[in-house]
Formats: C-alpha cells, structure tokens, sequence
C-alpha cells in the first residue's frame, strides 16, 4: 500500500511572496468559507506543473487544508488533479495546547489518526518541531512532516524529498 501525503494549500501549493513566482498564475477565486466575508476575490498563485508532479509520487494525495472540500472545487481543476479525499478537521483557533503548554497544529492528532497506521507526509508551511515531536511520539509507522516554506511554495527540492522518502520505505 503506498503512503499517504497530506496536501495543504496556502503557502504550500500557494505561495505567498512579494512578487509573482516563476511558472505561477493568479486566479481569483470566493471559496464557499469565503463568500460574503469581503469584497474582493482571493488571489490565489498556482502552478500548473504541480499537478502533473504531484500524480508522479509514489502517494495517495488527500487534501489536508483549511479550504476542505473546496480545495476539490477550487485548486485541483487548476492544476488538473482528480477529486483527491479530503481531510475534515474539527473547528479550531489554529494551534492547540496541550498539557504540558507546548502548542502543536490542530491538523497533526487529526492527520495522525486519518492515515490509520500507514506511512505519510504531510507539506505545510505551519509545521513546526513540536508537531513532529508529538508524531514520533504517538506513531509507530514511518512519517515525514516537511516544512515548505511559504514565501516559495512547492520546489523541486521538495518534490525530490518526497520521491526519496517514499523510495526508503
């Protein structure tokens, strides 16, 4: 069975830098959370090519974003990726605290018991040591938290993390 990656969106398939990326396009888009919260559309950057590297992994792609269901609607199209599973997190401020006061992701629990004992990965730009701290702790299969950094987005370099890291297992 081959191992999941858990997708983010912004900052990830998403950059946000202070000049419009190579190989990128904006799209205006009014997502259903969206919609009547202002005035103008998001301007989302996506690359195009991303699809056609992202099918090339060794993975099952989910979507593992605060777009949920919308990402299906709104990015895969773009990027001319199939209907991929979706992720459903549960309302929260963003970062939760646990016991011992150390903040993690609200995504890390919830991605930790989607992928049910397989090996994943997971790129998004809000992962920070303590998530992968709490994986190693609560998980006995293999997975890879990997850190994109927003301002840049998805690179070759990742794409070759995630080809290699697949390839180990």
């Amino acid at each position: 069975m081959r191992p999941l990656l858990f997708l983010d969106v912004d900052g990830v398939l998403n950059p946000d830098p202070p000049g419009p990326p190579d190989g990128y396009t904006i799209h205006h888009m009014r997502p259903a959370g969206y919609d009547g919260k202002h005035d103008k559309p998001l301007h989302v950057r996506l690359n195009r090519a991303h699809g056609a590297l992202l099918q090339a992994l060794p993975y099952d792609l989910v979507w593992a974003t605060s777009w949920g269901a919308d990402a299906n609607t709104w990015i895969g199209p773009h990027l001319d990726l199939p209907e991929l599973p979706v992720v459903s997190f549960p309302p929260s401020l963003g970062r939760t605290v646990r016991a011992d006061r150390l903040w993690i992701s609200y995504k890390t629990a919830t991605l930790t018991a989607y992928a049910a004992g397989r090996p994943f990965a997971w790129v998004d730009d809000e992962i920070t040591p303590l998530d992968n701290r709490w994986v190693r702790e609560h998980r006995q299969t293999p997975a890879l938290l990997h850190w994109v950094p927003p301002h840049t987005g998805l690179t070759d370099a990742d794409f070759a993390t995630l080809t290699e890291w697949a390839k180990s297992l």
